[in-house]
C-alpha cells in the first residue's frame, strides 16, 4: 500500500513536471529557443517510465518490502525533492526536459547553479538509487543508474553545446 501511493505521488509530481516544461517550451520557443538532442529525448523519457514499470515490476515478483535503511533513503528521497524544487525554480522559465536554449539568454548562475553545472542530473542520479533501495529494488538500482550514465554521457556534453553556441556559458563556468 505505501508503495502504491509513493508511486502515484511520483506519477503525479512527473506529470506536474511535464506541464511546467511544456509551458516554458511554449514560452522560449516564440522566443526563438533553438532545441538540441531530439534525436536522444524519446529514448530518455522511455528510460524513466521503464524505470517505474520496472519498479513495480521487480517489488511485485520478488515481494520486495520497505528497505530497513528506510528513514536514510527516505531521507536522501526529500532532499533530491527539494533540490528538484531548488533547480525548477532557480532556472524559472528556462528549466525543461528538453534540451532547449534560447541564443543570448542569460546564463543562470543562481540557486544550485552557484555550486554544479548541472545540478538537475545529479538529483535525477540520487533519485533512481534512493527510490529504487527505498523498496529493496537493487536490480531495478543497478540496472537503472547504469542506463542513466549511460543517458548523461549523451545528454551533457550535448547540452554543454548547446549552451557554449548560444549563450555565455563558457565565460560565465570559466575553469568550472
Amino acid at each position: 500500500m505505501i508503495f502504491a501511493i509513493f508511486i502515484i505521488l511520483i506519477a503525479l509530481q512527473r506529470i506536474v513536471e511535464l506541464y511546467i516544461a511544456k509551458q516554458n517550451e511554449k514560452q522560449l520557443k516564440v522566443a526563438g529557443a533553438v532545441e538540441y538532442g531530439k534525436s536522444h529525448y524519446r529514448w530518455m523519457v522511455l528510460m524513466h517510465l521503464s524505470f517505474f514499470i520496472v519498479l513495480i515490476i521487480e517489488v511485485n515478483v520478488f515481494e520486495r518490502n520497505v528497505a530497513g535503511l528506510w528513514p536514510i533513503w527516505l531521507t536522501l528521497f526529500l532532499i533530491a525533492q527539494s533540490g528538484r524544487i531548488w533547480v525548477i525554480s532557480s532556472l524559472g522559465k528556462h528549466w525543461n526536459t528538453k534540451i532547449i536554449v534560447v541564443p543570448n539568454a542569460e546564463v543562470v548562475i543562481k540557486g544550485p547553479y552557484k555550486y554544479f553545472k548541472h545540478p538537475n542530473y545529479i538529483i535525477v542520479a540520487t533519485e533512481i538509487i534512493v527510490i529504487s533501495l527505498l523498496f529493496s529494488a537493487y536490480y531495478t538500482a543497478i540496472i537503472f543508474s547504469l542506463l542513466n550514465a549511460w543517458m548523461m554521457a549523451v545528454r551533457i556534453p550535448l547540452e554543454e553545446k548547446a549552451l557554449k553556441e548560444h549563450t555565455e556559458y563558457s565565460v560565465v563556468f570559466k575553469g568550472k
